[in-house]
């Protein structure tokens, strides 16, 4: 069975981007990836292509096709933690207009990377009997060369 819980993810941050788009790019010792703390919810991503239709008058029916892609957003949400030094860098990359590289490591080992604008970090709260908490709204670049989500599957 290879299904696995998401106990254990790490999502993680950092200033420096990789010299290239790829497992070895983001590997690279240069790139210094710090965990966020305290994310109760990672999100969604994933690649969301535009459907390009196409309607010939002589056939009545629609021909749809793949259009341009989007790797979307990812929105984390975590208690917040003033002293956290993942929390501080992603705060940080809120007054930036630069991507900034994530790294996500599953239990199992398998590990997504990415480039992405902090497009927001809003405080929440909620009630009485909730935690203080932020949310952080990510959006995915893609490279000039078409790379947005690099996956690494466990060895």
């Amino acid at each position: 069975m290879t299904v696995k819980t998401a106990a254990g993810t790490i999502i993680s941050i950092s200033a420096t981007i990789p010299i290239t788009f790829d497992s070895v790019g983001y590997a690279d010792t240069g790139v210094v990836f710090t965990p966020i703390g305290e994310i109760t919810d990672g999100g969604e991503h994933g690649r969301k292509y535009a459907s390009v239709k196409h309607s010939p008058l002589g056939s009545r029916g629609i021909v749809k096709f793949k259009g341009s892609f989007d790797e979307g957003t990812k929105t984390l949400q975590l208690g917040l933690d003033s002293d956290d030094a993942g929390q501080i860098i992603a705060k940080a990359a809120l007054a930036s207009d630069n991507d900034y590289s994530f790294k996500i490591a599953y239990p199992g080992g398998d590990i997504d990377y990415f480039q992405a604008k902090v497009m927001s970090y809003v405080k929440g709260t909620k009630g009485v009997d909730s935690i203080v908490s932020a949310t952080i709204e990510l959006d995915i670049s893609t490279s000039s060369t078409g790379v947005g989500v690099v996956e690494v599957l466990a060895p």
